[in-house]
């Protein structure tokens, strides 16, 4: 099984939350974590910072596509921020996650 990490930015907590449950009850994902950032990046010609809050989530190769499209149908953002990272875990952990996903 391929592990990947999605590394998606949200405006607020409320709405990282959001994205999170929204995912987690499709089992589209086993596991989010959330946390506050400061933010810095160009946007409409010029520099913008603020604080964003970051969802990693963990899910598999094959449900990375299904997380994008539920992730773009229901994010704020114009141009939400989704990041694929190639993970590696444990064993258990895999097992573990594979077994959450799969139980539709």
């Amino acid at each position: 099984m391929s592990l990947l990490l999605a590394y998606i930015t949200n405006p607020s907590q409320e709405e990282a939350k959001r994205v999170a449950k929204h995912l987690l009850d499709k089992r589209i994902i086993a596991c989010a974590n959330i946390f506050k950032i400061k933010s810095m990046y160009w946007w409409e010609g010029k520099i913008e910072e603020g604080d964003e809050w970051v969802v990693i989530a963990k899910t598999t190769q094959q449900r990375i596509e299904q997380l994008e499209a539920e992730v773009k149908a229901i994010h704020p953002y114009k141009i939400p921020c989704i990041i694929r990272i190639k993970a590696d875990a444990n064993q258990d952990y895999l097992g573990w996650l594979e077994g959450e996903i799969k139980q539709r």
